[in-house]
């Protein structure tokens, strides 16, 4: 039998609080992201006519990456392209809670 004040709210789902095991899942779903993103990044080829040397000159250079049609380039470019956006979703969602 759960203690009364286990969940806070039963019938919001969502709501209740977060357990350590979530923060535990949620931090190793991030670092395995950006481990896979190190790992792409290391095993992907920039053209020869655009490689990057900077953190700056990545963007730019990412964008030619599918012509050579392999498999890491792509994924490379579809990590280096989602994660801006993954990472603006998760500061939207943040900003927009209510403080009820």
């Amino acid at each position: 039998m759960t203690s009364p004040g286990s969940k806070r709210f039963p019938t919001h789902h969502g709501y209740g609080d977060v357990r350590f095991s979530r923060y535990l899942a949620l931090y190793v779903a991030q670092a395995g992201w950006l481990v896979l993103g190190a790992y792409l990044y290391s095993i992907a080829f920039f053209p020869s006519t655009c490689t990057p040397s900077t953190l700056l000159e990545v963007y730019p250079c990412a964008l030619r990456l599918n012509e050579s049609g392999n498999w890491k380039e792509a994924a490379l470019f579809v990590w280096l392209f989602s994660t801006p956006l993954l990472i603006a979703l998760e500061v939207s969602r943040r900003m927009g809670k209510n403080k009820d």
